[in-house]
């Protein structure tokens, strides 16, 4: 009544799916630490923009260049913090 399966074809089936499930994890990982950099570089942005534009009111702005879009775009809120203290400072 069995199905002709032996006990090292199920062992290996087994041992199959969970070398899928961490080849699966190994690949997503990764692309959630991608994700977030992508959401902070744009949130980033979005911020210095913001804060350029309705700063420039006030007197406060942040050039924007290639350090200062870099900075913003890998720290996000805490790099615009940043670069403003800095200009405060210099």
């Amino acid at each position: 009544m069995g199905l002709g399966l032996s006990f090292e074809v199920i062992l290996f089936f087994a041992l199959g799916l969970v070398l899928l499930y961490l080849l699966g994890w190994l690949l997503v990982a990764p692309l959630k630490v991608v994700l977030k950099l992508i959401l902070n570089g744009i949130l980033g942005g979005i911020v210095l923009f913001v804060l350029n534009l309705v700063g420039g009111l006030f007197g406060v702005t942040i050039a924007l260049n290639p350090w200062t879009a870099l900075v913003a775009g890998l720290l996000g809120l805490p790099g615009i913090v940043l670069l403003y203290i800095l200009k405060l400072i210099f």
